[in-house]
């Protein structure tokens, strides 16, 4: 990006004024390269905490507990065969230990960090808007605290209560487009009306922003290899699943497929709206993916299986997790310490869960096979959805919770996957033409760009560039000199 240094000066003076430091992608990879004194102030600091040192918890390796914790090698679960049915291992990274309890902070310092070095987002002029269906804004809001800017935060009225009354107590101002998760088009619509009226805001779309796949394929990415360097064991790694959403956690697999060809990239979404699976549209109820169009930095080409998953099952599946009869009824196969594990897991990752299953299924995965997935957030987003569901159907019985596991659990089968050939995956690509070429302003050029596999690379390498300029910007502020 061009430096704009009338911007960049005032920026750093800012943060020298709130002692604010800006962790590398590097550290957020390995915190164990986080300098000791931002060590020390993180012992006394809770991770929700509206501090700037929590910049440095922006990794997946975060102690998990609320208050003082520094870091360990990656928080994840292994779901068995006793719960899955499948022999292949199936390991989710979990994503409630980041700030606000979701990984998308991260994603979120991904699109703001580059234009914060550069000069091209000012915290002490501009608002940063935050178009989201949910964790996005949520991340961009608490990012945008700890530096010092007011937030934006767009999503659909019809999310979840708790993302609301967070958001509102943060500070955010916040707006709500009509529609539920799949109504992107009109978060959009509402982008384009800041754009006309209010000169003072600056847009982070994760939808087109590079800078949240790139943190995805750099953090999220070199994680998962660690982790399975650690566990592996002379497995192999075959699987990567992850909801498309904004397609900045399903970069990911780029990062994967490097080191390991032979690896299936799948990407799942709700069966309600089967843009994906069938170019098709519609509602549906799992929080964290819209749909009704192909995002402009997802790398189609990348992709080889979608699944659609039902978001009935997810829900059903949400209850008999989290509700005690189903609990009773799961401890008959899994142990205790993996059914207080399945609070981590939220809608979605329900709805990544299934997908992994399928994916063993489908390609008749055994012992040998292991596959990641992302748990984005945890239950706890969706305290209000278990009371909604239960004024709908009543009280969760033992009978409704058996009902549930053979169905929607032990009765998952192959149904609404589709194996992508080159073919499917060019005219998904050709697909985004009606969105960013015809609405959202891209050039046909551009969306030929995006189908060479040069262009990739280079937007993921960007970020050994952002480290340089991160660690230029800390050493001009001089905070960690006055710690």
């Amino acid at each position: 990006m061009p430096i704009d240094e009338k911007v960049l000066a005032r920026t750093i003076e800012r943060f020298r004024e709130r002692k604010i430091l800006l962790p590398t992608f590097a550290q957020m990879r390995d915190p164990a390269s986080v300098p000791e004194k931002i060590k020390q102030r993180l012992k006394n600091v809770g991770l929700w905490d509206l501090d700037p040192v929590n910049l440095f918890r922006i990794t997946w390796k975060n102690e998990p507990v609320e208050r003082g914790g520094l870091y360990n090698q990656g928080n994840w679960i292994e779901f068995p065969p006793e719960l899955t049915g499948v022999e292949a291992r199936i390991i989710g990274l979990v994503g409630k230990f980041f700030p606000t309890g979701a990984h998308k902070v991260g994603a979120a310092f991904g699109c703001l960090v580059p234009k914060l070095v550069s000069g091209q987002f000012d915290p002490t002029q501009h608002k940063a808007v935050w178009p989201s269906t949910g964790n996005y804004c949520r991340g961009g809001a608490f990012d945008s605290a700890l530096v010092g800017c007011t937030a934006v935060a767009i999503l659909p009225e019809e999310m979840s209560r708790e993302r609301f009354a967070w958001l509102k107590e943060i500070g955010a101002e916040v707006i709500a487009t009509p529609g539920c998760e799949s109504n992107v088009k009109e978060i959009y619509d509402k982008c384009w009306e800041i754009r006309r009226t209010r000169p003072d805001c600056v847009i982070f779309n994760q939808f087109e922003e590079f800078g949240n796949a790139a943190w995805h394929y750099n953090v999220t990415g070199k994680t998962i290899d660690e982790i399975f360097s650690w566990i592996g064991g002379g497995s192999r790694l075959s699987g990567y699943v992850s909801a498309t959403g904004s397609a900045g956690t399903i970069a990911a697999g780029d990062y994967l497929r490097i080191i390991y060809p032979q690896l299936r990239v799948v990407a799942t979404e709700a069966l309600q709206c089967p843009t994906l699976y069938q170019l098709g549209f519609g509602g549906h109820r799992i929080e964290g993916i819209g749909d009704k169009h192909v995002p402009w930095i997802h790398n189609v080409r990348n992709t080889d299986m979608v699944a659609a998953i039902d978001d009935e099952q997810c829900l059903a599946l949400f209850r008999l997790f989290n509700e005690p009869n189903g609990q009773t009824l799961l401890n008959h196969r899994i142990s205790d310490q993996l059914i207080q594990q399945l609070t981590l897991v939220g809608i979605s990752g329900i709805c990544n869960l299934i997908a992994a299953i399928k994916t063993a299924k489908y390609f008749d995965m055994d012992g040998r096979d292991v596959i990641f997935t992302c748990i984005t957030d945890s239950a706890g987003m969706y305290a209000s959805r278990l009371e909604e569901l239960a004024a709908e159907h009543g009280p969760y019985t033992a009978e409704r919770a058996a009902y549930d596991q053979a169905r929607y659990l032990d009765g998952i089968v192959t149904d609404h996957v589709r194996e992508l050939t080159y073919f499917d995956r060019k005219a998904l690509h050709n697909f985004k033409y009606f969105t960013w070429v015809e609405q959202q302003g891209r050039t046909a050029d551009e969306l030929r760009e995006l189908w060479n596999p040069d262009f990739w690379r280079q937007q993921f390498t960007q970020v050994d560039e952002w480290d340089e300029q991160i660690t230029e910007f800390n050493a001009r502020t001089g905070v960690l000199e006055t710690l």
